[in-house]
């Protein structure tokens, strides 16, 4: 788990900033967060493939951080989330946003926003493993993104992260 919040940690130790739970905040805040956290993690994926020119690596990462490829995960890894996990996603689905989608239906449009405030969430939770294992297998699941699809033991958790 320390190595989870490392990078949160980090940047809540050196700029002296307070630690709130996730609960606490917005749905549309923990989407803005969530947004930055999973497009870092897409960023990373693809600048582990190696050097490239940065105008490709943009549309490739274009492509699975627009609402109708995100919204797509969101589905896929919808069966796997706790109660809380759920919440956290329906209250960023639901969360009135003043901002139109630009070519996404509003449907899509929403459970991105859904998707991304589940990453806020689990960001701001310090459970980055979790975040990558459900990410992970919704890119698999998707076919958004080739990569390895976590173990299912840590998927599957659900019942056990629930009574905890």
């Amino acid at each position: 788990m320390e190595q989870n919040q490392q990078l949160l940690e980090q940047i809540q130790q050196k700029f002296l900033l307070k630690q709130m739970p996730a609960k606490e905040y917005s749905p549309l805040v923990l989407a803005y967060i969530g947004d930055g956290i999973y497009d870092m993690i897409v960023r990373t994926i693809f600048v582990s493939y190696g050097n490239t020119q940065v105008d490709k690596l943009n549309k490739q990462a274009s492509n699975v951080c627009r609402a109708s490829s995100q919204a797509a995960i969101a589905f896929a890894i919808a069966p796997l989330l706790t109660e809380e996990e759920t919440s956290a996603y329906r209250r960023g689905r639901n969360a009135r946003s003043f901002t139109k989608a630009k070519n996404a239906t509003m449907s899509d449009y929403r459970h991105a926003t859904g998707l991304e405030a589940l990453c806020g969430y689990l960001y701001l939770n310090g459970e980055m493993e979790r975040l990558l294992d459900l990410l992970s297998e919704g890119f698999v699941r998707t076919g958004v993104l080739c990569v390895e699809a976590p173990e299912k033991e840590k998927l599957h958790q659900k019942e056990e992260r629930t009574k905890e």
